[in-house]
């Protein structure tokens, strides 16, 4: 008998051979489709959430058909399915443990809500804007390092899902999209203090007024969805002395990716309200006064020849 005619002959003969051929295609033919038609949503649908959505949508079908197909194939094949599954099982979770933790961390995402596509986070010591969660890693827009303040560093951050179980997750934007924020304003002793008050608690609380009220709202509903305490929202002030100015600390609240912009305009106003007291409220700055001048008294006596 001929090599050909033998491997015909057992491919024919042999059923699961014939199953395991049926399950390979359509295995292929369901990739192939979930690939088809996230080209087609990319093309046809203009708005980026509903494409995003759309395309998610379709992949976690496929994914949800592949494992029904396999389940179908494994229990209609193997005689012992429980043994079988049982060893499989053991197996994969010893050599893929990483990757079975990711996928049980992808599903908890989406379940639990930790976060998604848009949230500012910060997981594992890495900060940034989620652009992407698939089955296995989370993808975020970088935010910090090498750059000040909260503004992207152009890097890409593909992390694991499975960091979710590993440790704390920081998320800036669910529930409560604001963040406080403060900084530190030395005025000069002999500065008339009363109008440096009014003059910083008026600019914080007119330039701060959208996000205040906006605000208020969104805390209620922390408030009567988890235990803690009411908070105050409004712009407040505290006042210390120190060795050479009279420090104000001021704290507010605010959109959390537009903090870098609010403070540098915040600063801005009050340095224009500051120039027009005419030196009734002046900033102090790290300087060195010298009060008075020791009198020298130098002697020159010449030597004799």
């Amino acid at each position: 008998m001929k090599w050909n005619e033998f491997l015909t002959e057992w491919i024919i003969g042999n059923p699961f051979i014939i199953n395991l051929i049926k399950y390979l295609v359509w295995v292929i033919f369901i990739l192939i489709s979930i690939q088809i038609l996230r080209g087609m949503l990319k093309k046809n649908l203009p708005d980026t959430a509903t494409r995003y959505k759309s395309q998610k949508g379709i992949e976690i079908i496929g994914y949800i058909l592949l494992i029904i197909l396999s389940l179908s194939f494994f229990t209609g094949n193997i005689t012992d399915f429980t043994l079988a599954i049982g060893l499989l099982s053991a197996g994969l979770a010893f050599t893929l443990q990483e990757l079975i933790l990711s996928v049980a961390g992808s599903l908890y995402i989406f379940i639990v809500k930790v976060y998604k596509p848009g949230d500012r986070i910060e997981i594992n010591g890495i900060k940034g804007d989620i652009i992407d969660i698939d089955s296995i890693y989370t993808t975020m827009m970088e935010i910090g390092e090498w750059v000040s303040s909260d503004n992207y560093s152009g890097r890409i951050v593909k992390l694991s899902n499975a960091f979710v179980f590993k440790g704390p997750v920081y998320n800036y934007s669910r529930d409560f999209p604001f963040i406080w924020d403060e900084f530190n304003l030395p005025f000069r002793y002999g500065s008339d203090v009363e109008l440096a008050k009014e003059l910083v608690i008026k600019v914080a609380t007119e330039t701060l007024v959208e996000y205040t009220s906006n605000s208020m709202a969104n805390w209620k509903k922390v408030v009567e969805k988890y235990y803690i305490e009411d908070a105050q929202v409004n712009p407040t002030l505290a006042i210390s002395l120190t060795d050479n100015w009279i420090q104000f600390n001021l704290r507010y609240i605010v959109d959390y990716k537009k903090r870098r912009s609010v403070k540098h305009l915040l600063h801005e106003k009050i340095q224009r309200e500051v120039d027009k007291t005419d030196g009734k409220v002046v900033l102090a700055s790290t300087t060195f006064e010298l009060i008075k001048i020791p009198q020298l008294k130098v002697e020159v006596t010449q030597e004799k020849a």
